[in-house]
């Protein structure tokens, strides 16, 4: 008995010693939890539907009482509302420590794909809760297989490119969607990180085909899920595979109607298909709900998307020839200094919108004029977004006549594409060697040298078709076939003007001055047949104009030959 009653003891010890050791690992972890800049707080957003993020059923090991949360938390990482995914994610953690996959959900809240690179501050972040993830015991190999494909973009992230990090993240994800082929987020989040590795390079858009199939297979069986929506529109969201995404982005806003990005992210393809009146509602409606997140949520100035809301409800405006309500926009933008988080989005924004408001208006005086605006945005950051401005002032001064300060801007892209070589971002510097083509092939043409014109237009319209547009663009700021168009026009090629203005309206559909160069060329040409067709298109896309000397042209045309 004396035996037996030592051997209980000596059991209560060890169970006592166990229960403080756990104790104390719990208090490790919630000090070191502390220690991390997490974002705590109430959910703030301001889209048109309060409380709907869409359905999200996502099987994991956490207690009961999270999962609730733990599903709302991924609805709105699948809407790309990152700071708001992550405080529901750290509620999860503050109410479940032991939850992996919560932990899982803050990095990815950090990682972000599709979106702006994660900032240092987001790596670091990332990086640390990733590492409290790793120490968990209580953990299954599933959910160890989903921390440690969201790890390789935390893990030496100070040594490895962001293109490089993405493809290690679609190489991890496709072993967790090979591996277990029942689990659908494994399957989304293997799209998702398809599309984001793709290359804007890649014509034959294979992983984007790929990752298309993923998502349209279940589609009709999720038709309420976010993640699905949101990403068939990144998916297809390229001139040549638009159509394919139309469906979603008419669905997507009501999914998620609680999301200013949803409500956004419809445009794009509202875009590529010349949809203008949808792309206009669509960021009518993001812009208000950005501007109250910004107030709501304490945001000290403007929030990022409601700058990326304006680039493209300004470019919609301007295809309908609304230049009055366009330059409202404009003015707007001009008195917004202050921008949370300086990315580059609103780099993009700052610089295109003014430079659209001039190119497609054709007043050459405003964009020889152009400005970096706000005079306090490190501008030095962004050297891809700031060569817009030189772009749009070369193309000012030329036709302004004035050779000097077109030198002086074709100089300014230069330097701009010659730092961003050395920055390793190709793929902005390619995008920068068009615009310099561009601008030396107008250069070229005041000087009296047409063929040289011609030759460097074509080269920069055939570097442009061999790529695809960042997706924080609605578009070029003017596509370089147009203004291949353009420049034939001007040496008095209108039969080689119409097979450019053409070939761009397949990619850039129902844009103003393609539409109106068309026209004009095919008149040119003695091809009234299609003058009529284009001046008619014309009119329709801009019924809603104030009044563009084009539009006369046009209807004066259609007066005498029909």
């Amino acid at each position: 008995m004396r035996t037996l009653l030592k051997y209980f003891c000596f059991l209560v010890l060890i169970a006592m010693m166990c229960d403080c050791s756990g104790s104390k690992n719990r208090e490790t972890l919630q000090r070191e939890l502390q220690s991390i800049d997490l974002m705590r707080g109430e959910v703030t957003l301001c889209g048109s539907g309060a409380d709907e993020f869409g359905k999200v059923e996502f099987a994991q090991s956490c207690l009961e009482k999270v999962r609730a949360d733990f599903n709302l938390a991924t609805a709105l990482l699948h809407s790309f509302e990152y700071p708001e995914a992550e405080k529901v994610f750290v509620k999860v953690i503050d109410e479940d420590p032991n939850c992996l996959m919560a932990y899982w959900g803050v990095a990815m809240s950090n990682f972000h794909p599709l979106w702006a690179p994660p900032s240092k501050e987001e790596l670091e972040k990332g990086t640390r809760i990733i590492g409290l993830a790793r120490s968990l015991e209580s953990k299954s190999q599933k959910e160890s297989d989903y921390l440690e494909a969201v790890a390789v973009m935390f893990t030496d992230w100070d040594k490895i490119d962001h293109t490089t990090r993405l493809q290690k993240f679609e190489n991890a994800t496709e072993k967790i969607y090979q591996k277990y082929p029942d689990d659908k987020e494994a399957a989304i989040f293997y799209a998702l990180a398809l599309r984001a590795a793709s290359s804007p390079e890649d014509k034959s858009f294979a992983k984007q085909r790929k990752a298309g199939e993923i998502l349209n297979a279940l589609f009709s069986a999720e038709p309420d899920h976010p993640g699905i929506a949101h990403y068939l529109i990144h998916t297809f969201d390229y001139p040549e595979l638009a159509e394919l995404a139309l469906p979603a982005a008419r669905k997507y806003a009501s999914i998620a109607a609680a999301s200013a990005h949803a409500q956004h992210m419809p445009s794009h393809i509202f875009t590529r298909l010349g949809l203008w009146d949808e792309s206009i509602q669509s960021n009518s409606k993001m812009i208000s709900a950005a501007q109250c997140y910004a107030e709501s949520s304490g945001i000290k100035g403007h929030w990022d998307e409601e700058l990326h809301g304006i680039d493209y409800i300004v470019y919609a405006y301007l295809q309908q020839g609304r230049d009055s309500i366009a330059g409202d926009q404009v003015a707007y933008m001009s008195t917004i200094s202050e921008v949370f988080p300086i990315n580059n989005k609103e780099a993009y924004s700052f610089a295109a919108v003014p430079a659209r408001y001039a190119l497609e208006r054709r007043s050459w005086k405003e964009a020889a004029a152009l400005q970096l605006r706000p005079a306090n945005f490190p501008w030095d950051n962004y050297p891809w977004e700031r060569s817009i401005i030189s772009f749009g002032r070369a193309l000012g001064a030329v036709h302004t006549r004035d050779l000097n300060s077109a030198r002086a801007a074709l100089a300014e892209l230069k330097a701009n594409h010659a730092t961003l070589l050395e920055k390793g971002k190709t793929y902005q510097a390619r995008q920068v060697q068009v615009q310099m083509l561009a601008s030396e092939a107008w250069i070229q043409f005041l000087q009296g040298n047409k063929k040289e014109a011609v030759r460097l237009m074509t080269e920069a319209a055939e570097r442009e078709d061999a790529t695809e547009k960042d997706s924080v663009t609605p578009g070029e700021v003017v596509p370089a076939r147009e203004l291949l168009g353009d420049l034939y026009l001007e040496i008095g090629e209108p039969t080689k003007a119409l097979e450019a203005y053409e070939a761009d309206l397949k990619t850039h559909r129902r844009r103003f001055n393609g539409l109106y160069g068309a026209g004009l060329a095919a008149s040119k040409s003695g091809d009234t047949k299609k003058a009529i067709t284009y001046y008619q298109e014309l009119i329709e896309t801009a019924k809603l104009s104030e009044g563009r000397a084009e539009l006369e042209t046009a209807r004066s045309f259609l007066r005498k030959h029909m």
